[in-house]
């Protein structure tokens, strides 16, 4: 069956992701110098340290990320003596202002030229466990659809995950194929669904994982000629 559907990672496969969460991470704590003090200078370590908590009372949270962060947030401002409700609106301020700054990216170069070329031949999905925002990006409309593990409440590998974009493109799995760069969660986790799989790695790694790839590339730019092999056989 010829290929219909592409469906995308975006950490650290359309872009460089630890720069990012590092920077917000940086603005982050200083809005909270800033607007809550008596969080003191151990407010990175103390929001830490309440995230591994609640994931240790709660598992799930682990797909519900941003309400993750935003409940870490409230516990550490309300250990250090905020009053309940100002607690939680510094929490949302506080989050607010880390995910703007999450969506600051910066595109691999080659990103944009690759989804151009190839939106006009495929349709194209995004499928993350993140909570970056292709809307806030600015490359939504490349994409026909957007999901987050917090979307659907299943993150990758689970199949349902990738069930929900090929019933949101109305595709077969057998037509579709995903792009990403972790070996679990991107490429066991699609082949594991049905589709076929590349592994975009640029370090060149060698490969660890059970079953390899259907194929791998060192940059998103060596996708449209790949393709084009595929589709000719």
């Amino acid at each position: 069956m010829s290929l219909r559907l592409i469906i995308f990672d975006l950490d650290d496969t359309l872009w460089d992701a630890p720069p990012v969460l590092e920077s917000a991470e940086t603005a982050l704590q200083r809005w909270l110098a800033e607007h809550a003090p008596r969080l003191g200078d151990e407010a990175g370590a103390q929001i830490r340290a309440n995230r591994q908590w609640l994931l240790a009372q709660e598992p799930t949270l682990q797909i519900r990320i941003s309400e993750l962060r935003q409940r870490a947030l409230q516990r550490s401002l309300r250990q250090a003596g905020y009053a309940e409700a100002e607690a939680d609106a510094l929490a949302q301020g506080a989050f607010a202002h880390f995910l703007a700054a999450r969506q600051q990216v910066a595109l691999f170069p080659e990103v944009r030229p690759t989804l151009e070329q190839l939106a006009g031949r495929f349709a194209l999905g995004v499928l993350t466990n993140g909570n970056a925002d292709v809307q806030r990006i600015g490359i939504a409309d490349y994409f026909r659809f957007a999901f987050s593990a917090e979307q659907l409440g299943v993150s990758k590998p689970d199949p349902r995950a990738f069930h929900a974009a090929l019933a949101e493109a109305g595709v077969p799995a057998e037509a579709a194929v995903h792009v990403g760069d972790h070996p679990r969660d991107d490429i066991a986790g699609a082949q594991g669904a049905g589709l076929r799989a590349i592994w975009i790695n640029p370090q060149g790694k060698a490969w660890e994982g059970e079953r390899a790839p259907d194929a791998q590339v060192a940059s998103l730019a060596e996708l449209p000629a790949l393709l084009a092999r595929w589709q000719a056989g």
